[in-house]
C-alpha cells in the first residue's frame, strides 16, 4: 500500500480516468492515446474527452485529431477551443467566449461513460491550470467524477520536483493518483534522466507505471499500439516492467 492507499490493479477499472501533466508539452496526448490503444485492443469501447483545447483555431487539427490518427477506433469529444496558446480561462476571456466549467466537463464525461467502457479526460497544461476565472481546474473535474488521475511527467532534470508537487496537490484534495508515466523517454538518456526513473516513485510515493519513447506519436496505429504495450505497465494494460536495466 502506498501513501495514496489501496488502488485497483488496473488503473482503468474505474471507467473514467483523468490524465494530467506536470506542465505543458510533457506528452499527455501521446500517453492518453497509448492508454486508449491498449483498451481498444482488449475490446473496450473508449472515448477521449478534451474539455478545452487551446492554441488551435477553428478547423485546425488539435490533440483529438492526433489521438484519432493513432487510435482510429476511439470516440472523441471536444467541448471548446480557443486560438490563443494560453491557459483555458485566459484564452476563453481573450476570445470573448464562455469557459468550460468543471461541472460541464464532468457532465460530458458522464454522458460518454454511459455507452463507453472507458472515458479518458485529457486536461490542458497542468493539474491546477485554470479552466475558469473563478478558479475551476482539472482537479475539480476529477473530484466531481470521483475519478483517479494519471500524471504524465517529463524524463529529465527538474521532473522530481514538478511531479512531487502535482502528486501532493492531488493528495491534499484527497484525489487518487493512478500513477506516473514518463511521456517521452529519450533515445540516449543522461545521468539525471536515468536516475529519475528510480527516484520518481521514491519521491512521489506513487508507482511509475510507464515510460514511453520519445517520438512515439509519429508511428502508424499498429506500431503505436505495440509501442504502447511495451511502454505501459500492467496497471494500464501493458507489459512494461519497472526494473531498471
Amino acid at each position: 500500500m502506498t501513501r495514496e492507499g489501496a488502488r485497483s490493479e488496473n488503473a482503468t477499472d474505474a471507467g473514467i480516468l483523468v490524465v494530467t501533466g506536470t506542465g505543458t508539452g510533457v506528452g499527455k496526448t501521446v500517453v492518453t492515446a497509448a492508454v486508449a490503444a491498449l483498451a481498444c485492443a482488449r475490446g473496450d469501447r473508449v472515448a477521449v474527452l478534451k474539455p478545452a483545447q487551446t492554441g488551435v483555431g477553428a478547423g485546425e487539427p488539435g490533440d483529438l485529431a492526433d489521438i484519432a490518427r493513432l487510435v482510429p477506433s476511439v470516440t472523441s469529444r471536444e467541448l471548446a477551443r480557443y486560438p490563443d496558446p494560453l491557459a483555458p480561462a485566459t484564452a476563453a476571456r481573450r476570445a470573448g467566449t464562455p469557459p468550460v466549467t468543471p461541472a460541464a466537463a464532468a457532465e460530458a464525461a458522464r454522458e460518454l461513460a454511459a455507452d463507453h467502457d472507458l472515458v479518458l479526460v485529457e486536461g490542458a497544461g497542468g493539474l491546477l491550470v485554470r479552466l475558469t476565472d473563478e478558479g475551476g481546474t482539472l482537479a475539480d473535474v476529477a473530484a466531481l467524477l470521483g475519478a483517479p488521475v494519471l500524471v504524465v511527467a517529463t524524463a529529465g532534470l527538474g521532473t522530481l520536483n514538478h511531479t512531487a508537487l502535482t502528486v501532493e496537490a492531488l493528495r491534499s484534495r484527497t484525489l487518487t493518483c493512478a500513477g506516473v508515466v514518463v511521456g517521452a523517454w529519450p533515445a540516449e538518456p543522461d545521468l539525471a534522466t536515468r536516475c529519475n526513473r528510480t527516484d520518481l516513485p521514491a519521491i512521489t510515493g506513487v508507482p511509475l507505471i510507464g515510460v514511453l519513447p520519445d517520438g512515439m506519436g509519429a508511428l502508424l496505429p499498429e506500431e503505436f499500439a505495440d509501442a504502447a504495450r511495451r511502454g505501459l505497465a500492467s496497471a494500464l494494460g501493458g507489459e512494461w516492467q519497472t526494473a531498471v536495466p
